[in-house]
C-alpha cells in the first residue's frame, strides 16, 4: 500500500495524475478551513482498507471519498481554449462521499482511492503547531501519513463577498420525489440550506413567486411560490406564513441576504412571471405566458405586492438584506423593456437595489440598478466604471479563458476567481446552478450522476454543484474549491489592515498584470501565494 498527500487543486483520475505533492507544514488562520487530498495506491484485489485521524484537531476534520461520475460533455465543439484537463467525455473526480456514511472504508477502482480531508479550524482556536496524521490499516499492513498546521492566534474575517448559487426549491422536491412544501420537502430544504451555506452561499434566491428562470416558453416549472394569494376581482390578499418558515431556516444556517425572485420573464421581459392565486376557492395561474409583461392588470398586481412584500420583510428587520431582481440576461434590445420595468417596480420597494445580470453597461449607465452582476468575459467596461457594488458572474457561456468550474476545467480556474474579485473590488458572485436537476429549459428531471450537462446543454458541472444523496446533498469537490476563493479575498483583506491595498496587490501580481482572462495557468501559484499572504501576516501580527 503507498500513499501520497496531494494538493486540493489535482483531479486525480489515474495514478499517473498524482502530483503536486503537498508541504508538510500549513498555516491556517482561525476560522478557516483546508483541503487536501490523500492518494492510496493498493496492490490487492479486493482491498479493504480502514482510515482514521490521529491529531488534536480530528474532530474538526471531515473525510470523503472521492468519487467520479460521468462527464458527458466537457465543452462546447470548437472551442479554442485548451486549458482544459481533456476535450473528452469520460469519468471526472467530482463526488465528495462521506467515508463515515462507508463505515470508514475507502473504495478503490484499478487500484486506487483518493481520500478528501477537509480540517475547519474554530474561530478564536489556540495558537499554535498541530500535528495532524491520516492512517490507513490494509489487514496486516499499515501507513500513515502526516502534516502539520500551524494555527495563527488571528480570526479569518467574517466572509465579506456575497455569494449565491441559485438555490431551486424545485428539484430538491424533484430529485427526492417529494411533495412541494412537504414537511419532507423542508426538511431537505434545511439540509440543501445547511450544504449551501458550508459552502459559502450567504445570499439565496428566494421564490417568493416561482422564479421565471431556465423555462421553454409556453411551459411552468413546479410552483414554489411561498407568498400565498388570495385573489377578489381586483384585489389580493397575501398570506406570508411559507415565506416566514423559509426566513427562520436562513437564520439557522446564517445566511443573510435575500434575492428576490424575478418580477419578468427572463431574457427580455416580455411575458409576466407564473403566478398562482386562490379565486373563488380554486388555485389557478392569474398571470404567466399569456400576460405580456406590460398588462396593466399585472401592473396592478404589483402595486399591491410588492408594498405588502416590503412591509413583511420591514416587519421581521430584514428589509436592508433585500435585493429584488427584474430579469435575467436582458441585452441591449430590451433596455427599454427594462425602463419599463424599472419604472414600475423602483418607487415600489422603498430603498431596496435592483440587482440583475447584466453584460451591457448602458443598463447601469442610465440608472436602471445599482448592482450590476457582470458575466466575467464582458465585465471590462464595467470596470471603467469604477461601480462601487459591482458584481460578477459566470455560467455555461463563460467557456474560454475566464476562470469557471467546469468538471473538465482544472481546479486553479475555479480558485483564481478569489484573486481576480479582491484585485477589482468585487462585491459579490453569482452563479446560476446550485442544484438545478433538469434538462435546459426545465423540460425534464434529469439523473445528475448519469448527465451532468443538463441533457446535453451545458458543459458538465455547470448546472448543479451538490447530488442529491438519499435524504440530504452531497457535495461536489467543485463547491469546496470554490469556497477557498471566496477564503482567498478575505484574507488579502485581512493583510490590507497591516500592509495596504496596493502592498497586497503588488504580492498576488508578482509582476504580472492578472485580469479575469489572463491568470497564471499552473498548479502552485495559488497554493505559493496563499502561503507568502500568510507568512507575510505573521510577521506584521
Amino acid at each position: 500500500m503507498k500513499i501520497h498527500t496531494v494538493s486540493s487543486l489535482i483531479k486525480i483520475r489515474t495514478i499517473c495524475d498524482i502530483s503536486a505533492e503537498l508541504p508538510q507544514k500549513q498555516i491556517l488562520l482561525g476560522g478557516e478551513e483546508f483541503s487536501y487530498q490523500i492518494a492510496v495506491e493498493s496492490n490487492s484485489d479486493f482491498p479493504i482498507v480502514k482510515v482514521e485521524i490521529d491529531s488534536p484537531l480530528k474532530d474538526f476534520a471531515e473525510i470523503y471519498n472521492v468519487k467520479s461520475v460521468a462527464m458527458d460533455m466537457p465543452e462546447y465543439k470548437n472551442n479554442p481554449d485548451t486549458d482544459y484537463l481533456t476535450h473528452e467525455p469520460g469519468l471526472m473526480p467530482d463526488i465528495l462521499y462521506p467515508v463515515l456514511e462507508q463505515k470508514n472504508n475507502l473504495e478503490f477502482v484499478n487500484g486506487l482511492s483518493v481520500l478528501w480531508i477537509r480540517v475547519k479550524i474554530p474561530r478564536d482556536y489556540k495558537s499554535g503547531i498541530y500535528e495532524f496524521a491520516v492512517k490507513l490499516y490494509e489487514g496486516e499492513q499499515s501507513a500513515e501519513t502526516a502534516i502539520k498546521f500551524e494555527v495563527l492566534g488571528i480570526n479569518m474575517p467574517k466572509q465579506g463577498t456575497r455569494f449565491t448559487q441559485w438555490f431551486y426549491a424545485d428539484c430538491i422536491a424533484a430529485a427526492h420525489n417529494t411533495e412541494i412544501y412537504s414537511e419532507k420537502h423542508w426538511e431537505l430544504i434545511d439540509k440543501y440550506m445547511a450544504a449551501a451555506a458550508d459552502v459559502g452561499v450567504n445570499m439565496i434566491l428566494t421564490p417568493v413567486i416561482t422564479p421565471p428562470l431556465d423555462t421553454k416558453v409556453g411551459m411552468r416549472r413546479p410552483n414554489v411560490q411561498l407568498v400565498q394569494i388570495l385573489k377578489n376581482g381586483d384585489k389580493y390578499e397575501f398570506d406570508f406564513s411559507l415565506l416566514e418558515r423559509w426566513l427562520n431556516l436562513c437564520d439557522k444556517h446564517g445566511i443573510e441576504y435575500y434575492e428576490i425572485s424575478h418580477l419578468f420573464s427572463q431574457w427580455g421581459l416580455v411575458y409576466s412571471p407564473n403566478i398562482s392565486a386562490f379565486e373563488n376557492g380554486e388555485e389557478k395561474y392569474i398571470f404567466g405566458w399569456d400576460v405580456k409583461a406590460n398588462d396593466i392588470r399585472y401592473k396592478s398586481f404589483l402595486e399591491q405586492f410588492l408594498p405588502n412584500l416590503v412591509e413583511f420583510f420591514e416587519s421581521k428587520g430584514k428589509l436592508n438584506k433585500c435585493l429584488f431582481h427584474l430579469s435575467d440576461e436582458p441585452t441591449a434590445e430590451h433596455l427599454e423593456n427594462y425602463k419599463y420595468a424599472y419604472d414600475i417596480i423602483k418607487p415600489l420597494i422603498k430603498d431596496c437595489e435592483i440587482m440583475d445580470a447584466i453584460s451591457d453597461v448602458d443598463f447601469y449607465k442610465k440608472g436602471y440598478m445599482t448592482i450590476p452582476v457582470t458575466a466575467s468575459n464582458h465585465i471590462e467596461p464595467f470596470l471603467k466604471e469604477k461601480i462601487e457594488k459591482q458584481c460578477v458572474y459566470y455560467c455555461c457561456a463563460q467557456d474560454k479563458y475566464v476562470g469557471n468550474r467546469f468538471m473538465a476545467m482544472p481546479s486553479y480556474r475555479n480558485r483564481i476567481l478569489g484573486l481576480q474579485m479582491y484585485k477589482y473590488n468585487i462585491m459579490g458572485f453569482l452563479h446560476w446552478g446550485f442544484n438545478f436537476y433538469y434538462r435546459q429549459l426545465s423540460m425534464y428531471k434529469i439523473n445528475p450522476y448519469v448527465t451532468t450537462s443538463a441533457g446535453g446543454a451545458f458543459p458538465s458541472g455547470d448546472a448543479f454543484s451538490v447530488y442529491p444523496g438519499d435524504d440530504k446533498p452531497i457535495l461536489s469537490l467543485r463547491a469546496v474549491i470554490f469556497k477557498e476563493a471566496l477564503q482567498e479575498v478575505d484574507l488579502c483583506k485581512l493583510l490590507e489592515r497591516y500592509i495596504g491595498r496596493d502592498e497586497v496587490i503588488k504580492l498576488i501580481e508578482r509582476d504580472m498584470n492578472i485580469t479575469f482572462s489572463d491568470y497564471p495557468r499552473n498548479y502552485d501559484f495559488l497554493p505559493d501565494t496563499n502561503r507568502k499572504l500568510k507568512e507575510i501576516l505573521k510577521s506584521v501580527m
